[in-house]
């Protein structure tokens, strides 16, 4: 979600995905799900991207083997809009995962040239423990931004979220950091980015229809920002 360099990441992206789409189409019990979500306002890790968005996305699931895309397009015509590519794996506890963000800059999605690109590669790697979950990412390619020494920073972001349930809605408590200096999310070294706490129910609208809702409450200390997000799942 920001700018900085990278030649190869959707174009390796795109191979890896060939290989598991292709194993994908040979079987039966593939699932696919469609869905959108709206949100007040678009905050991610601490910063607000955006306003008012529509947010929508689409995945196809074998086996723990997952192929997503998700996007972000905001009301006010000055937001960026947004695509991400995900590949991943995960079973009931393991996670690991490689996305491809773009954001767009104004270089295109086309665009990939090595020093001035949209695209950001990262890396996932989480497992849920059931009281917690920890989760590393790391971005490995594109406009992952420098560490003070003006050099590839491979920013880092590492989140440890508790979910719960309290009067009758589920709630997650978050934590979230980012290891050492980097100007992709501006930190000077470790500082912690989001402390955040979600609270999510369903609104019964007809007998066979319910309409999942959510509200987020997260504070950034390290730029003093607090947010307070509202949202509905389709």
């Amino acid at each position: 979600m920001k700018k900085n360099n990278m030649k190869f990441s959707v174009l390796a992206l795109a191979i890896l995905t060939l290989i598991p789409f292709t194993t994908i189409k040979a079987q039966d019990k593939v699932e696919a799900s469609l869905g959108a979500e709206v949100v007040s306002s678009y905050v991610w890790r601490g910063q607000q991207l955006g306003g008012f968005s529509v947010q929508p996305s689409l995945s196809l699931d074998y086996n723990g083997l997952s192929l997503s895309a998700w996007g972000n397009v905001g009301l006010d015509s000055s937001d960026s809009k947004e695509i991400d590519f995900t590949l991943g794996y995960s079973n009931d506890a393991f996670s690991i995962s490689l996305t491809d963000y773009w954001v767009d800059y104004g270089t295109g999605f086309l665009h990939f040239a090595a020093h001035d690109t949209d695209h950001v590669v990262e890396a996932q790697i989480g497992y849920d423990f059931d009281v917690f979950a920890v989760n590393w990412y790391t971005n490995i390619a594109g406009a992952d931004g420098v560490n003070e020494d003006g050099k590839r920073a491979y920013s880092s972001y590492i989140s440890l979220s508790a979910p719960f349930s309290l009067g009758g809605i589920d709630w997650t408590a978050e934590i979230g950091a980012t290891p050492w200096a980097n100007d992709y999310y501006e930190a000077t070294g470790f500082s912690v980015r989001e402390i955040s706490l979600t609270a999510e129910t369903e609104i019964e609208v007809t007998e066979n229809f319910s309409l999942p809702l959510f509200a987020k409450l997260a504070c950034n200390p390290a730029t003093e920002d607090t947010f307070f997000v509202f949202g509905i799942s389709f």
